[in-house]
């Protein structure tokens, strides 16, 4: 491939209550609303876009939020962990607003010479909070209620848990474009070149002895890497199935396409465009303040609106 992957497009997890996945994401990590739509396969249901205040790609953590729903099983085959990059001298911030809303946290030891927080969101889902002097370029969120000199800065990594990890290596230096830049233990940590996008770190970590996991609440669904344009990403996939992966027809997403395989590991894996984003169909100032739906469901609207929960989102304070 004469392209490569910057870095990550988005993450998309699973959860329960919408509100009280609003409520930890917006409410105390201070990330953007950025789009309160529907997930397109199940309309009765919210799709939850947070980012940085326009919804970079490399910031973009979404969720499809379904009440009732079982919760996940941690094993191999699955994203052990989902890390945000915060300022180098923020940990102590963090600490303190953490145990100040009781969410129960902790400071692991230095992983590559850096400082990580790890804590649990309400679904289980594994999140960090890694101290980092990235240069990746995102919009801060002027009315977050996190100050900006602590502000979530995009995605630092993602740690996939496998059962072995050298043919997702692979994929992600003969392929990808990343190269192998440490390890350490079982985790092996890769980098894409590209050091001003966010989201460029991917840790593989060899767990052999790991049942399989099983995705539901409190998981990753799937990771989405970057795609300059719809042709680089046809590109793209006349590569994949190149090399033997069974890759979907090119999907319109509304905000951006999309393309999905799984790798080696058996994670999910979408390759996404750009272009067109999040302000197709709404100010940027209005990002998140309305349910926006896909034409093909605008006809539907009355109906899926007496369907959905009534949600709230977090003002400042």
């Amino acid at each position: 491939m004469d392209c490569k992957i910057p870095g990550l497009h988005h993450v998309t997890a699973i959860a329960s209550d919408p509100q009280r996945n609003l409520d930890f994401y917006v409410g105390l990590l201070g990330l953007r609303f950025v789009k309160r739509t529907v997930n397109f396969d199940d309309p009765g249901t919210y799709h939850f876009y947070f980012g940085d205040r326009r919804g970079t790609p490399g910031t973009i953590l979404t969720f499809f939020p379904w009440p009732r729903v079982r919760r996940g099983i941690r094993g191999s085959g699955q994203v052990e962990a989902t890390a945000f990059a915060i300022p180098p001298n923020s940990i102590g911030y963090w600490l303190e607003r953490l145990k100040r809303h009781h969410v129960t946290a902790e400071k692991t030891p230095t992983r590559f010479g850096e400082e990580v927080i790890r804590l649990l969101d309400p679904d289980g889902l594994m999140v960090e909070l890694i101290a980092s002097s990235s240069h990746a370029q995102i919009e801060p969120w002027p009315d977050s209620p996190v100050p900006v000199e602590h502000a979530v800065h995009g995605f630092h990594s993602v740690s996939a848990a496998l059962e072995g990890y050298e043919r997702t290596a692979r994929l992600f230096t003969e392929s990808f474009g990343y190269r192998l830049v440490d390890e350490s233990a079982n985790r092996f940590r890769f980098e894409s070149p590209d050091d001003s996008a966010p989201g460029r770190i991917v840790d593989l970590l060899c767990q052999p002895d790991t049942a399989m996991g099983r995705v539901a609440a409190g998981s990753v669904h799937h990771l989405a890497f970057r795609a300059k344009d719809q042709a680089e990403q046809l590109r793209w996939r006349e590569h994949l199935v190149d090399l033997g992966y069974n890759v979907t027809p090119i999907i319109d997403r509304t905000y951006f396409h999309s393309i999905y395989f799984r790798e080696p590991g058996g994670v999910l894996f979408e390759v996404a465009t750009e272009p067109p984003g999040f302000t197709l169909d709404e100010k940027l100032e209005a990002l998140g303040t309305h349910l926006r739906l896909p034409p093909w469901m605008e006809s539907a609207r009355s109906e899926i609106e007496k369907i959905l929960p009534p949600i709230q989102v977090p003002t400042r304070s």
